[in-house]
């Protein structure tokens, strides 16, 4: 079935046209890099994998529940939309809002493969090209990924978000060649990381998990990538151009705060869009889930050196300044520890069923004997 027919709303041109800008560089020094980028490109080529393998997709995924989250998440629950929902709706809306959900995902790791290999064009230093050419490989299976997930077990997709695409335009048409890190790696991968970690840590469906988590594993070397590269660069730019990014920053976050409230949902179960946007403001899940959502972009953006004023002021009025003293290593320690976690524990099932073949064959011929 074409991916057209499961959208909700169908985009109006299959492809998405943004100018390019800026100019390609090559760097002609094949000897020098610093050590610890390359230490994490060789990393990205460790740590290489393959979706359709790595991930069991034989498990079985029920559309109208593919998460298991409890219904008191939902938007709609408690309101007097919810009294009259039959069973078969609530099915349908929770399905709906993981449709929801991963196809901001998808749509994200696509921007983050355009992004990825527009960063291997633009960059001056050949270590940061070597990296990112592998982080483009990743993007591009965390594409394939959702991809599957939505087509296979859910069955139905919605277009990208009016502010995500906003965002994503506005990066890649930036002239300057840290833009796409900013934008990409610090925003829009920061958020994505916190919606990712707060699913896999309340789902009890193992597909979901396995495929989060290992998203993850790669999602913090890239974080790293980011932080490394834009730390030193940021200390040789004037006050000036840091005020810009800055802004860029401020806009960015207010953008990505706005989309995450799924107002597309519920305007698909008739409740006309004020009201809709009115119901997502006074959810408290969504001020929690907001919060925790910028657990990843807060100390990130501090620790490169944007913490101006304005900037703080910013996330003062947003009600997440504290989260810039998080520590962003333990987190990134353990998403990766969590996904080598999810390996051995598959791995020492899938060892036990095979030893349990073996001996049962081993009866079988001994008793045939």
């Amino acid at each position: 079935m074409s991916t057209r027919d499961l959208y909700t709303k169908a985009p109006e041109d299959p492809i998405w046209p943004v100018p390019a800008s800026g100019s390609a560089r090559f760097n002609w020094e094949y000897d020098d890099g610093r050590d610890r980028l390359l230490a994490l490109y060789q990393k990205g080529k460790d740590k290489q994998w393959d979706g359709a393998t790595r991930i069991d997709w034989d498990l079985e995924v029920d559309p109208y529940d593919p998460l298991g989250t409890p219904d008191d998440v939902l938007t709609l629950h408690g309101t007097r939309h919810w009294d009259r929902m039959t069973e078969k709706d609530k099915g349908d809306l929770r399905r709906h809002y993981a449709a929801w959900q991963f196809s901001q995902f998808l749509h994200g790791e696509q921007g983050a493969m355009v992004c990825a290999a527009r960063i291997v064009e633009s960059v001056p230093d050949l270590d940061a090209k070597f990296y990112s050419a592998t982080q483009t490989m990743d993007e591009a299976r965390h594409a394939e990924i959702y991809g599957r997930f939505l087509h296979e077990k859910i069955g139905m997709l919605y277009p990208i978000n009016d502010n995500l695409q906003g965002l994503l335009g506005d990066t890649l048409r930036d002239s300057r060649w840290d833009m796409p890190y900013l934008g990409m790696q610090v925003l829009i991968e920061g958020l994505a990381l916190a919606a990712f970690g707060m699913i896999r840590d309340t789902t009890d469906k193992p597909l979901p998990k396995q495929i989060l988590a290992y998203v993850m594993q790669d999602e913090a070397r890239h974080v790293a990538f980011g932080r490394m590269a834009l730390r030193d660069h940021y200390r040789q730019l004037s006050d000036a151009e840091l005020r810009e990014r800055e802004e860029f920053v401020i806009e960015g976050c207010h953008l990505m705060r706005d989309r995450l409230r799924g107002v597309e949902v519920l305007e698909n179960f008739g409740i006309p869009r004020q009201e809709a946007e009115q119901l997502s403001e006074e959810s408290e899940f969504l001020h929690l889930f907001r919060k925790l959502l910028f657990s990843r972009i807060v100390p990130c953006v501090k620790d490169i050196g944007l913490w101006g004023p304005r900037l703080q002021k910013a996330y003062l009025d947003m009600g997440v300044f504290d989260l810039g003293d998080s520590n962003l290593d333990l987190l990134m320690t353990q998403d990766e520890e969590i996904a080598e976690r999810l390996d051995r524990e598959r791995f020492a099932v899938e060892e036990r069923e095979r030893v349990e073949e073996v001996a049962e064959a081993i009866a079988q011929g001994e008793a045939g004997a």
